[in-house]
């Protein structure tokens, strides 16, 4: 990939993006009563992490959230699979709970799927819900996301880029070009 790059959203952009799903999954689940949010490592736990505090805001009652580590479960990268295990970490059960999984972007619907896989080895939740700061098409599998923060149609060649504070020290969204000749 080249340095050239667009910036699709800001922290301004990402901050509405976050207050309007909260608003979104608070409208859609009737309240936060009896969902867990679920973030996918690395910017995915911090999303979540985020949206809870949004929705905590707005609710004024706490929702649990937890981190998946996903690499075990992934079918497409079976040599990262093989050095750790993959772990999820969730306060409460989430058997019978309505699961909000979190990731950064989707794109081929891999991640998700592997993210699914691993939360059904946790339990069997009565619903799984699935939210992302960016959904750039050209998906892989039969995967739709419920709660989305931008649609952003991209080539196969250009990739998404999530920046946020608490991982990279600035929160920023945006759509690297690739090289010619790519």
């Amino acid at each position: 990939m080249s340095n050239e790059s667009h910036i699709i959203m800001d922290e301004t952009a990402i901050r509405r993006a976050l207050t309007r799903i909260a608003h979104e999954i608070l409208e859609r689940n009737k309240g936060i009563e009896g969902c867990v949010l679920a973030g996918i490592k690395t910017r995915g736990v911090y999303l979540a992490k985020r949206l809870a505090e949004r929705l905590e805001s707005i609710e004024g009652t706490s929702i649990p959230w937890g981190e998946l580590d996903v690499t075990n479960y992934r079918d497409d990268k079976k040599e990262e699979a093989a050095q750790g295990a993959a772990k999820a970490t969730f306060p409460v059960s989430i058997q019978g709970k309505k699961v909000i999984l979190f990731d950064d972007v989707l794109y081929t619907g891999r991640t998700i799927r592997a993210a699914m896989d691993a939360i059904m080895d946790c339990g069997r939740p009565e619903s799984i819900q699935l939210a992302v700061l960016a959904d750039r098409g050209h998906r892989e599998l039969p995967i739709r996301a419920d709660y989305i923060g931008k649609n952003v149609p991209t080539s196969r060649a250009e990739e998404i880029e999530v920046l946020l504070t608490e991982h990279d020290g600035t929160d920023l969204v945006r759509i690297l070009q690739a090289r010619e000749g790519n």
